[in-house]
């Protein structure tokens, strides 16, 4: 032992006060405006359905349409890898990982939609399909045949629609409240949002709601979705998407991408209109640096390509989907739209890679770091929260066991949760 080194301060303790008294408000903004991560589990993908199509069967048809798309185009690991250039040695655990889930749970977060794909309809005529959306809801949760996320997107708040948007909206949360309540996965999907007073009205609707049925003040949250190029740069200059997650009074639970509304507004040709383009990519930088630390998601757009018609013709679809949903992956867009049941196999394809491909480098990584071993990357805490996250989304999706996950790492579940977020928790599964 050397010796010991003498102490010695200038500041009087005052100094330390004052200057912590003067930050007091700052701090209480910080907490508030940027709380970090929910720590909840957030579904890979959001599938679309009009209200009008929806069925208690439909979560279980779109698995066995993927499912038969698989036997048909790619009955076997081998000719599934070659035709999406999945490595030769992922083929077997990618494609029975995929096939395990399209049986077990094919849509992981469902919306049905009173919007564009449903369009105008008489009032008597929603206002029924929204009864009975509430009604399929609350009997899947009840009899375990729901995704673990459900709810709908209801018409915009532009004056045209304003009024049929808030009725769908009431009829479908008074319908469940009279099943039994709200369920836990319940997700209100707000589309067409361009100016930040319209998340404001939004708000209102959703606080008389929880008043009138006694609900606990914040209950009912929503999803905003970009759509216009006015929500990403608004007249004065300002983010105008920012504003929105602020004005949304800590209800926002996400930001979605809409691809061809956006791409039109910014005059971008249909043949072009991709979650790729230029314009998509800025969109959707905005949105993620306005949206991190609020505990916000931004989930990614959809590809209007199909995967039908001859097997040549699905291979080119699956083929450009499963690009998009790396490319999207690999930019931290862990979610995005689905389309089509056909469009399930290579989402499911694509994120079980992109999470098993890394699997052995970010246990190794975080074991290193937990026991402080140094090697040949210096990693810091909120690279271990990186890590830890990676590691859980890919379990919560099925693309990773946790046992496995536990076996490179030295690490549980909750050890997992401690290093992801304090605030981790919320509805999870385990893989296969």
């Amino acid at each position: 032992m050397g010796q010991q080194e003498k102490v010695a301060t200038s500041l009087a303790g005052a100094v330390s006060e004052e200057i912590s008294a003067s930050l007091t408000a700052v701090d209480a903004e910080l907490a508030r405006r940027y709380p970090g991560d929910p720590g909840t589990r957030q579904p890979v993908h959001t599938v679309y359905v009009p209200g009008d199509a929806f069925t208690s069967g439909t979560i279980r048809s779109w698995g066995d349409q993927a499912l038969k798309a698989l036997d048909e185009h790619a009955p076997d690991a081998a000719s599934f890898a070659t035709a999406l250039g999945i490595p030769d040695e992922l083929a077997a655990p990618v494609h029975e990982r995929v096939r395990a889930k399209l049986e077990r749970e094919p849509v992981e977060d469902l919306r049905i939609d009173f919007e564009d794909g449903y369009g105008p309809r008489p009032d008597a005529e929603e206002d029924e399909a929204a009864a009975r959306a509430a009604r399929l809801v609350s009997q899947a949760y009840e009899n375990g045949t729901a995704a673990p996320y459900m709810g709908i997107r209801m018409k915009c708040m532009e004056a045209a629609v304003r009024d049929r948007g808030i009725r769908t909206t009431d009829v479908f949360l008074t319908g469940l409240m009279q099943a039994g309540g709200l369920p836990d996965g319940l997700v209100l999907t707000l589309p067409k949002v361009t100016y930040p007073e319209q998340v404001t009205a939004f708000v209102r609707l959703l606080e008389a709601f929880e008043q009138a049925h006694g609900l606990p003040a914040g209950r009912l949250g929503f999803e905003i979705q970009i759509e216009t190029s006015q929500s990403i740069l608004a007249a004065d200059g300002t983010a105008a998407v920012a504003r929105m997650i602020d004005a949304a009074q800590g209800r926002a639970t996400g930001l979605h991408y809409g691809t061809f509304d956006y791409s039109a507004c910014v005059g971008v040709s249909p043949a072009y209109q991709a979650s790729d383009h230029p314009a998509a990519d800025h969109a959707k930088a905005v949105m993620q640096v306005a949206a991190a630390s609020t505990g916000v998601r931004v989930c990614d757009g959809s590809t209007n390509v199909l995967p039908v018609g001859p097997t040549h013709q699905v291979h080119d679809a699956w083929r450009l989907h499963y690009g998009l949903t790396r490319r999207a992956l690999a930019r931290a867009y862990y979610q995005g739209w689905d389309m089509h049941p056909g469009h399930l196999p290579t989402r499911y394809a694509a994120v079980y890679t992109f999470y098993r491909e890394g699997l052995e480098q970010a246990a190794g990584r975080l074991a290193a770091y937990v026991a402080k071993a140094g090697g040949d990357v210096m990693d810091e805490p909120a690279t271990a929260k990186a890590l830890s996250g990676y590691l859980l989304r890919g379990i919560d999706c099925g693309a990773l066991d946790t046992a496995e996950v536990a076996r490179l790492t030295g690490l549980t579940r909750a050890d997992l949760d401690v290093f992801a977020s304090p605030r981790r928790g919320g509805l999870t599964v385990t893989g296969p």
